[in-house]
């Protein structure tokens, strides 16, 4: 488990392991992959981020998980994997993430991306997004460079 604070000062908690901080989260982050690039989504408010949301009602965490890719990207996922679940002791409350690593099969143009202006590619995501104000806030803590450390170590190397 690492803790760290994120761009707000919020302590944020993640941890690799099966679901340690609850088996029914209530948010979902997709880190996304299509052919070859990174596939992210453009928040009306936020910026650029990969896309993710809340888990409705009656919806599993990887049913909504899906579901946010493509409302806000148009993407298919071909391959949903669990990476980890972050914990945020914010000043609003307690929100609890699971984040998972996708890859997506297809990209498909939607007249509407819901609260996105829609799909964003990039080859290789800049090395510091912290001071880039193109970028959301969820992009700027630790949660995204420990997760991605993860997919290069644990999960790239089982595909």
């Amino acid at each position: 488990m690492k803790t760290f604070y994120d761009f707000y000062r919020n302590q944020v908690t993640l941890s690799f392991e099966d679901h340690p901080f609850s088996s029914c989260p209530k948010h979902v982050w997709v880190i996304c992959r299509y052919k070859n690039r990174w596939l992210l989504t453009k928040h009306k408010d936020r910026g650029i981020e990969f896309p993710g949301g809340k888990v409705e009602e009656g919806e599993t965490p990887e049913q909504a998980a899906i579901r946010e890719v493509k409302e806000e990207t148009g993407a298919e996922v071909l391959d949903l994997n669990y990476i980890g679940q972050y914990h945020v002791a914010g000043k609003g409350g307690t929100i609890i993430k699971n984040v998972y690593f996708a890859t997506i099969s297809e990209l498909v143009v939607q007249e509407h991306y819901f609260e996105t202006l829609g799909p964003v590619l990039f080859e290789r995501l800049p090395e510091t997004m912290a001071s880039n104000d193109r970028f959301s806030f969820m992009m700027k803590d630790e949660v995204l460079p420990q997760c991605m450390e993860y997919i290069q170590t644990k999960i790239e190397n089982e595909l």
